[in-house]
């Protein structure tokens, strides 16, 4: 099975995840691409969209797209990862739309990551963290990562949809994950970090070539 038929796969099984005519956070990436095809069976009130992209994709299909300021607490947030593991601690922002994705997921009551099994890992790290900063602390922003034992690499050409820069940080130990999410956004300059930690995802989607698993964090 394809890695593409997998993304199909998840997309289809978390259909049943979601409530009907909710107002729903919607994230980012070629996975949810597959899901916001089939969104429309759910009839959501309403959608939050984590990217201009998605925004544009959901408007497509004829669903309303609508600012956060105006909603309450979101009753779901459903995006993917770039990495995930056993805690259902991830990686995101392979797309640089993690800061919004980060918003987006603080505001709801749950979040559900949709995933296939390439993305599924013991240990977080493989795939670059990214981080969105201010573009004149760009270069501090990078010596204070170097610091924490990183090697920062601008994501060269590459602007977020708030107007930022991307670097991303390869080779930094992330063991332990939540303190080393707070203290990246404790950098001024940065925004903040793709590191999904503090606020995990509550529920995972898997496809494997076996079939679809359910996870939920397991904690040590």
């Amino acid at each position: 099975m394809t890695q593409d038929q997998l993304k199909q796969q998840v997309a289809e099984a978390a259909l049943e995840h979601i409530p009907e005519g909710a107002v729903l956070g919607i994230g980012s990436g070629s996975t949810i691409e597959k899901l916001i095809a089939l969104l429309k069976q759910r009839k959501p009130e309403a959608c939050v969209a984590s990217s201009v992209k998605t925004a544009e994709l959901l408007k497509a299909q004829g669903i309303e797209v609508v600012d956060l300021n105006d909603c309450g607490q979101l009753e779901l947030y459903i995006d993917g990862a770039d990495e995930v593991n056993r805690h259902l601690y991830m990686i995101k922002g392979g797309g640089a739309a993690l800061t919004r994705e980060k918003i987006i997921a603080a505001a709801s009551k749950e979040f559900l990551c949709l995933a296939d099994q390439s993305k599924w890992v013991e240990t977080l790290g493989k795939f670059p963290l990214p981080i969105e900063v201010i573009p004149m602390a760009r270069s501090y922003v990078a010596r204070q990562l170097v610091a924490m034992g990183g090697d920062p690499e601008y994501r060269s050409g590459v602007t977020t949809d708030n107007g930022n820069q991307i670097i991303d940080i390869h080779n930094l130990d992330l063991t332990d994950t939540q303190q080393v999410e707070r203290d990246i956004n404790q950098i001024a300059g940065v925004v903040t970090s793709g590191l999904f930690a503090q606020r995990a995802a509550d529920k995972l989607i898997l496809a494997t070539p076996e079939g679809i698993q359910i996870k939920t964090a397991m904690y040590e």
